[in-house]
């Protein structure tokens, strides 16, 4: 059911559905007594349920299974590991169009005699209501007949043959359709033709309008003529259209259209792979023969999408369906132009922005295997593939797979190598900076480990310098954020017309608004985190329950007027840079400068043409990004990118600043890297600047496993949240003791109050479990699910909301 409970529900098939039900079919049931929903069949079996009466299916609404079972088996396996509820997955991969609730349409049945003696006054309310509106929404029955017994009422309807559900009307989902106009066939006919011309002649307009779309008719037999045309080509009104159509010489005809435009240009051949890349294909080749996946790690330029395209190609060669994921939307329009250049209309795409409706379509198109490459982010993964011949997971490492405030949680390249095992195919991790668990895996032998040591065309990879910031400062050789060495190198970029990238990882302009006089700073009145300082919208803002509010111009505790901003955020560096580069072209992208439509598209533009002299951003600008004039990559303040809360925190910033690096000097192999920091001697600093791979993961593996950390321990944390702070503790401290009950003192950290403490109102307190991996590690998960189980036989704190996540 596509509701966030546990577990699956038994319904009974009634007789005449018995020969029809499949498994992965959808079917309507009530649920609850009053509502109906669109259930999935997971599973048909003959054990009849002991302790309660299962209810009846009202009715199939597929001919054939919407949803391969292999999709079932990979929901039932996230539900198992990542200790979610299966239905939240249902609710997370169907489009809603596709899962009706409680808008389910019923009709009366045609040509059938009803005998209302036998039917009790909500009955004949129901069959009375259809007879004067011939189908009506269950919404809509609620408004005469009582909550409770509308599902009896319809269930003894149904029963009878008095009524049917109409299948068709159920469903949201609508295909978009054109209008098109033609000149009716009769006035072709027999010379009619100057007749008509001639009874037009009172009406100018109108005759216009007639020999326009006749000539655009005759134009092109094949191409029909859109309604929207004739108003866009000449000044026509409706109202002379209108009557040509009551004349009868014109018709208005609908067309179903894709809301999905597809590639209408030539298609492209592929390009020669080069040594280098044809031993990496080699690789990948012999270890699906020997059915292991692939951690394919190339640098950044190295030709990585020219590998993927090789097997996108033998995949389609033998028939198979390829799924492309991409971490963000954002990167998906690079990776299209380059693909449909070379399938055309074989290839799709599928993510969040689409609308509902584009969603099913995709959806269908897929079930009706009409695509043969489908590029995504990670909701691609449920789509109904019936013969999936390879994954590609780009950009591996990216945490846009494993986001925590999307509901249900899962790792999305950690499901498509499960969900690759269901359908018995294939599987290609790429990045420039593999995760250190992916890395790990490959030293086990679990995945082949492909390198690509070198760019694309031999081109040498970017020159790494780190600059010693606090040096600079002792020796008054800064200005603001920036040394003078890096505004140097900045000027020759420019001069030479060239273009930059900063890096810095900070929305906003301060972090902190400060009185001098008492300490006084903006708390967020929902969360417990200060309120960062937008200078260019002249507010504060929340980043995590986004609640806004004015800057004070006087301190509301002690009313000095010595307010200052601390913490330079990315709207402080581009402020820096406009008056060191009045000249230049400088753009930012960040979250907040990329909100408005096309926004990303227009940038992109900007930078393609040159006119982006300087582009200023977050983590955002890391990817997709792939320019020939951008040869300077500077990060002015480095340090902000290793010293935070998180145990990842080193990797995240290997990763970025490699990644973000790797944009420049992609053809020139001139590019230079300049990483300003108060610690050059810090080893992840050396490490990225003499290039030593093979080193950096020694140096996280090592990390790792003196604090058991993954790879080598297995983590969950368990998240409890409430209004009132008092009732969210006792809940943390119960659950501990319960815990200990069960599990080793070592595998439990906490309870404690969460690193912040109230997000949105909600008081948070969390346990976090480090668990041994292997046969060990799935006798501590049972033994967690007891005490939750424990827990949620307490009545007092069924208020709680509790999150759980395997393998933050």
């Amino acid at each position: 059911m596509p509701l966030n409970l546990k577990g699956t529900f038994t319904y009974k098939i009634p007789e005449e559905l018995l020969q029809e039900i499949q498994i992965g079919m959808r079917v309507l049931v009530p649920f609850g007594g009053k509502k109906i929903y669109t259930g999935i069949v997971f599973e048909i079996h003959n054990r009849q349920p002991e302790t309660f009466t299962a209810k009846e299916i009202i009715s199939i609404l597929d001919e054939k299974p919407i949803l391969p079972e292999a999709q079932l088996h990979f929901w039932n396996w996230l539900s198992t590991y990542y200790l979610q509820n299966i239905g939240e997955f249902y609710r997370f991969a169907f489009p809603s169009s596709l899962k009706l609730e409680s808008e389910t349409y019923l009709k009366l049945k045609p040509n059938t005699e009803i005998n209302f003696e036998n039917l009790d006054v909500n009955e004949m309310y129901l069959i009375q209501a259809l007879e004067v509106r011939q189908m009506i929404n269950v919404t809509e029955i609620e408004a005469f007949i009582p909550k409770k017994l509308i599902v009896k009422t319809i269930n003894a309807l149904i029963d009878l043959q008095y009524i049917e559900v109409d299948e068709k009307i159920a469903e949201k989902y609508k295909a978009k359709e054109i209008s098109y106009l033609k000149v009716n066939q009769d006035v072709l006919r027999d010379n009619f033709l100057p007749e008509v011309l001639k009874s037009l002649d009172k009406a100018p307009k109108q005759k216009d309008l007639f020999l326009l779309i006749l000539s655009k008719q005759q134009e092109n037999e094949n191409q029909p003529v859109k309604k929207s045309f004739v108003f866009e080509e000449g000044n026509f009104s409706h109202s002379q259209l209108k009557s040509l159509l009551e004349k009868n010489l014109i018709e208005e005809y609908l067309l179903q259209k894709d809301r999905l435009e597809s590639f209408e240009g030539e298609i492209e051949t592929l390009e020669k792979l080069t040594d280098l890349q044809f031993a990496a294909n080699e690789e990948i080749n012999l270890s699906f023969k020997q059915n292991i996946n692939v951690l394919l790690h190339g640098v950044t330029a190295s030709g990585k999408t020219h590998l993927y395209l090789e097997h996108i190609q033998e995949c389609i060669n033998n028939e198979k369906n390829v799924l492309f994921l991409l971490p963000e939307i954002s990167l998906t329009k690079q990776i299209i132009q380059r693909l449909e250049k070379k399938y055309g209309k074989s290839l799709c795409f599928y993510h969040t922005k689409l609308t509902d409706f584009e969603r099913v379509e995709v959806w269908r198109k897929v079930r009706n295997n009409e695509i043969k490459i489908l590029i995504g982010t990670r909701n691609a993964l449920f789509l109904p593939f019936l013969n999936l011949g390879l994954i590609i997971v780009d950009e591996e490492h990216d945490f846009s797979y494993r986001p925590r405030e999307v509901s249900p949680y899962f790792n999305a390249k950690d499901a498509a190598l499960v969900l690759a095992n269901f359908y018995k195919s294939h599987v290609i991790l790429g990045s420039a900076t593999p995760s250190v668990e992916s890395f790990y895996l490959a030293e086990k032998g679990k995945l082949k480990y492909v390198f690509l040591g070198k760019r694309f065309g031999g081109v040498a990879l970017p020159t790494v310098e780190l600059i010693n910031f606090e040096e600079a400062q002792k020796l008054q050789q800064s200005k603001g954020q920036f040394s003078f060495k890096l505004i140097e190198k900045l000027k020759e970029n420019l001069e030479q017309k060239k273009q930059s990238i900063i890096l810095h990882n900070r929305r906003g302009y301060a972090h902190v608004v400060e009185c001098e006089s008492c300490g006084y700073v903006n708390y967020c009145s929902n969360c417990d985190v200060v309120m960062t300082y937008h200078k260019y919208s002249r507010e504060m803002k929340c980043h995590y329950c986004g609640q806004k509010a004015t800057k004070p111009a006087i301190c509301p505790k002690c009313h000095s007027e010595k307010i200052n901003e601390r913490g330079v955020g990315i709207e402080q560096i581009e402020e820096e840079l406009q008056k060191l580069f009045p000249e230049s072209e400088i753009d930012r992208m960040d979250v907040d400068s990329m909100r408005k439509k096309f926004a990303y598209e227009k940038l992109y533009e900007k930078i393609e043409s040159g006119e982006a002299e300087i582009i200023l951003g977050t983590q955002m600008i890391s990817k997709g990004l792939d320019f020939d004039s951008i040869e300077l990559v500077a990060i002015p303040k480095a340090d902000s990118l290793l010293y935070t809360q998180d145990f990842r925190a080193e990797e995240k910033a290997y990763q970025l600043i490699t990644q973000v690096s790797g944009r420049a000097g992609r053809t020139s192999g001139e590019g230079k890297i300049l990483i300003q920091t108060y610690n050059p001697q810090h080893q992840v600093f050396t490490l990225i600047r003499e290039n030593d791979t093979a080193g950096i993961y020694k140096h996280f593996l090592e990390e790792r496993k003196k604090f058991l950390y993954p790879p080598f321990v297995k983590l969950i944390l368990i998240e409890l949240k409430h209004r009132r702070e008092d009732k969210a503790d006792r809940a943390s401290q119960f659950l501990g003791s319960v815990l200990h009950k069960y599990l080793p003192p070592e595998c439990i950290l906490g309870p404690e109050k969460s690193p912040i403490g109230k997000v949105r109102n909600l008081y948070q307190f969390q346990v976090l479990l480090k668990l041994p991996k292997g046969k060990n590690y799935q006798i501590y998960k049972d033994l967690i699910l007891k005490s939750l189980a424990e827990f949620d036989e307490i009545t007092g704190y069924h208020s709680i909301k509790k999150s759980i996540t395997v393998d933050f």
